[in-house]
């Protein structure tokens, strides 16, 4: 709640009450059934920025007070997407502060008659929004990547057009997750008056917009809130158990009878599998089809659906469509294992990032990329370095791929009391948005934190420990890169993920030692914290198209034997039994800050930023196919040693 207000502090706005700042759930995603209705709001909107020298001027002049095309000019802007990359417009792509969309929208009367509930819902926000309807304040909503919802029954007007507002703000601060500050140059020689920049400590573009799809949709009087489902295997049968809560918009209902809740299980075909009743307990399914990760089994990604029903004494109905992937993910201090088997992750870490609509949701693109996932024979990825659409995720679950699930919080440091709260807000409103997601096998509460100074030793305790509480039937991770006995989160942790660029960022050039340092350094981990441990990230940038021989840095050659090298050493790590995985960086290129070490963005990708297939993709395909196909570590070794340049 205290960072949004001392952002509004930052740019001189705070007319704003702390109070209004209430949005912490999302709500269930919208989903049409027979008692849900739902309507997108997706499309162009129209758009305009705040001056950077007067930021709040759209505030004090109450542009959400009436159309935003009445303040003065404005352009279209595609909603999901960036703005940043989508005109001509350098101050478009570079701005930092707050930028205003609008659009109207009209409620079916109907909608009214029925009695139904409206609710709105934005898929996330980049990164702290204030939401008006019809030029009154609706709800806020701090960070970005997590949705917000406000219902809106009583605030549109039925069968006339609505006028919705949001404005967004990219600007971070120290306490925001992600960190960043804003620097500002006050060298009048040199600089004009006022200028200012954004400083933040990661490497990506920071991408501003309404990246997640927009809707409305209708709910009985009395609806669901949120369903909590768990799952766990006894033999050959699945259990699901699963916990129902409930709200209604009559004040003098304040609960419902636990008759009030039923349960219908369909299988993947939609046939009827098992009824129950209450809005606790648990269906035992015989012989259950399990959630199994893509190459583990000849039917991945294998869902029922939970037809969840609640009612009330003046027969609302409500009906929610729950998909539920029967697993059980469980580890010691050597091994990760999904439905009592040892997995090993095969993967990469990603971004939510292509030409032209930045980290805007793209439906083509999420069949695109996971297809690649396949053709790779990946089981795996990371959110790196932030909750992904919930359109992304749904795809995982139905393929089968595996999710370290990761919150926004890159690059910490100073852990400080604000932060820490608003980072354990975070995880909290992301393990409530993916509870229920079969893909999900592990939380991350971080990347790369500063966590060799010695205040992140509370500090994770207390964020793991949260997240943990939230959740406790998956590992809670954060993925690191300082020395093993230099840092102070790890032993915090349920597994290790380290990041180690040998031969790229250290020794650069020498690829003859990637083997032993990487051998060298992992056994250390696992020595320190007897802990599982993988590596999470390791790679080289390409440049597609350059090629020499012998291989150099930037091309395509060193790419492909820095892996191959690389290989060796993993190969080794398993055979001491507490290596379970591999994850490559990067899928594909992606943008970045202009800077002198990045030519048109980071170029580690096995793909291209268009996803086409560079030398390594064809290496790591090998790689990981021979990997879902062993069945030991001389045979793993064998195929990694047979390919050859």
């Amino acid at each position: 709640m205290g960072t949004l207000i001392a952002i509004f502090a930052l740019l001189g706005f705070v007319g704003i009450e702390a109070a209004a700042i209430n949005s912490t759930w999302g709500g269930l995603y919208p989903r049409e059934s027979a008692s849900r209705e739902v309507k997108s709001l997706d499309g162009l909107w129209n758009f305009r920025l705040a001056p950077l020298q007067d930021p709040d001027k759209g505030f004090r002049e109450e542009w959400y007070s009436q159309p935003l095309s009445l303040s003065g000019p404005v352009i279209s802007m595609a909603v999901p997407s960036s703005y940043n990359d989508v005109t001509q417009d350098k101050d478009l792509r570079d701005h930092i502060g707050w930028a205003w969309y609008d659009r109207t929208f009209i409620v079916p009367q109907r909608w009214q008659a029925d009695k139904q509930r409206v609710v709105l819902r934005l898929g996330s926000a980049h990164y702290n929004a204030m939401i008006y309807l019809n030029g009154k304040f609706l709800t806020a909503h701090e960070g970005g990547h997590l949705p917000v919802m406000a219902e809106i029954t009583t605030g549109v007007v039925y069968g006339q057009e609505n006028l919705i507002t949001v404005a967004i703000n990219n600007t971070l601060t120290p306490t925001t997750v992600p960190q960043g500050k804003i620097v500002y140059k006050n060298d009048p020689t040199r600089y004009p008056d006022g200028y200012f920049v954004q400083e933040y400590n990661f490497d990506f573009t920071n991408y501003a917009g309404i990246h997640r799809p927009v809707y409305i949709y209708t709910t009985p009087r009395t609806y669901i809130d949120d369903i909590v489902v768990t799952t766990d295997i006894d033999g050959t049968d699945g259990i699901i158990s699963y916990n129902i809560t409930y709200e209604s918009l009559d004040a003098r209902k304040t609960s419902l009878r636990a008759s009030g809740c039923s349960i219908k299980l369909l299988d993947k075909n939609g046939a009827h599998v098992k009824s129950a009743m209450g809005c606790v307990g648990s269906i035992k399914v015989e012989n259950a089809t399990l959630w199994w990760p893509y190459l583990m089994d000849e039917n991945p990604g294998y869902q029922y659906t939970m037809i969840v029903a609640v009612s009330d004494e003046e027969g609302n109905l409500d009906l929610y469509p729950q998909k539920v992937g029967i697993r059980v993910v469980g580890w010691n201090s050597t091994t990760l294992t999904i439905n009592g088997v040892p997995a090993y992750l095969r993967g990469c870490g990603r971004h939510e990032d292509s030409d032209i609509r930045g980290k805007g949701v793209d439906y083509p693109l999420i069949v695109k990329d996971f297809s690649l996932l396949k053709w790779l024979g990946a089981n795996s990825f990371r959110t790196s370095h932030y909750p992904y659409a919930e359109e992304i995720m749904d795809m995982a679950d139905q393929e089968g791929i595996m999710i370290v699930d990761e919150s926004p919080a890159v690059g910490l440091s100073g852990f400080g009391e604000e932060l820490m709260n608003n980072h354990i807000t975070v995880m909290k409103e992301l393990v409530r948005r993916d509870k229920n997601r079969p893909s999900v096998i592990m939380w991350s509460v971080g990347n790369e934190p500063v966590s060799n100074q010695p205040a992140a030793k509370d500090y994770f305790r207390s964020v793991v420990g949260a997240t943990r509480e939230a959740d406790s039937t998956r590992p809670v991770t954060c993925v690191l890169n300082k020395g093993a006995l230099l840092e102070f989160a790890a032993s915090s942790l349920d597994i290790i993920l380290v990041n180690r660029y040998y031969s790229w960022y250290s020794d650069t050039g020498h690829l003859e030692i990637i083997e032993q340092q990487t051998i060298t350094e992992f056994t250390e981990w696992h020595l320190l914290h007897n802990k599982p441990v993988m590596i999470s990230e390791y790679g080289a940038g390409s440049i597609a198209g350059f090629h020499q021989d012998p291989s150099f840095t930037w091309t395509e050659e060193y790419q492909a034997e820095l892996m191959m090298n690389n290989f060796k050493a993993f190969d080794s790590l398993r055979s001491k039994g507490f290596f379970i995985g591999e994850m490559i960086w990067n899928f594909a290129d992606f943008a970045t800050p202009m800077g002198a070490t990045r030519v048109a963005g980071n170029k580690k990708g096995i793909f291209t930023r268009n996803r086409q297939p560079k030398l390594a993709a064809h290496f790591l395909r090998s790689r990981y196919l021979s990997l879902a196909n062993a069945t030991n570590t001389e045979t793993i070794s064998s195929c990694a040693q047979n390919i050859r340049f």
